[in-house]
């Protein structure tokens, strides 16, 4: 696992859009998974600049997106489509059609969640997943206690999600209590993971994710098990991080043999 700190938000997600864009140029039909929230939105802003501006071009990428709010459509402001459509897709020249987000309105949402596996597996699998973290360390929607081998499934939402995201609707009693979400086990099928946390919030949960025990109550903990991750922290996030000075070496060396270590 490679850990990079740097001193802003913006600096660590152009660092992030610069590998996406690197992992893009190697590959042809690219296929690239997404996350929401705010962790990403810098990432997003970034890869629309390289996209406007040294001419990045998305044409030939496919998008799957990690979760969306089970019960709210695509129109909806608050949905996860209407969310990547406002921040990135509308922006570059993705096709529409190659890109996924879980269907919200499923009515047989059992179906649907097959369905979603198997897109992703006759697309070839997920190069790159993106992914942020909850206030409880989940990784999508995978709440305290998802089990590491889970796929992609309807999952009742814990009360501090539902708190944590309160802020975006008019009122607590308007957030979904159901969301379709990647299990942590596709996720872990990706062949390349990079994490993104940002402010002083996320410093705990940070670090019992890099630093703590692997567990299921944290699912964020199951990077530890894949052979190729990237977490990407400005200082604030990795205020509570033990081992900043290892990393920052680690860091250093990787440079001087101009050469990726995980």
């Amino acid at each position: 696992m490679r850990v990079i700190i740097r001193k802003t938000y913006d600096e660590i997600s152009a660092e992030a859009a610069m590998l996406i864009r690197a992992r893009m140029l190697r590959k042809k039909n690219f296929v690239l998974g997404l996350a929401t929230g705010s962790s990403p939105l810098g990432l997003y802003r970034e890869l629309i600049r390289l996209h406007r501006q040294e001419g990045l071009s998305f044409k030939n990428v496919i998008t799957f997106n990690l979760d969306e709010y089970y019960g709210i459509g695509p129109g909806h402001p608050q949905s996860y489509r209407y969310f990547m459509n406002e921040n990135l897709f509308n922006h570059i020249d993705i096709k529409k059609s190659a890109t996924h987000v879980p269907d919200g309105l499923a009515k047989d949402f059992e179906k649907f969640c097959r369905g979603y596996e198997n897109a992703i597996k006759k697309a070839g699998g997920i190069d790159l997943q993106v992914l942020g973290i909850g206030s409880d360390g989940h990784i999508g929607f995978n709440e305290p206690g998802s089990a590491f081998t889970s796929r992609t499934r309807l999952i009742a939402l814990d009360e501090q999600t539902i708190a944590d995201n309160a802020r975006f609707f008019s009122k607590k009693e308007d957030v979904p209590r159901f969301a379709i979400s990647m299990g942590v086990g596709t996720i872990l099928e990706a062949r390349e993971l990079i994490l993104i946390a940002n402010g002083t919030k996320k410093a705990d949960i940070i670090a019992r994710t890099l630093e703590g025990p692997v567990t299921s109550l944290i699912s964020a903990t199951a990077i530890h098990f894949h052979p190729r991750v990237t977490v990407f922290l400005d200082e604030d996030a990795a205020s509570k991080l033990q081992r900043v000075g290892y990393y920052r070496f680690a860091e250093e060396s990787e440079k001087a043999i101009g050469k990726e270590i995980f």
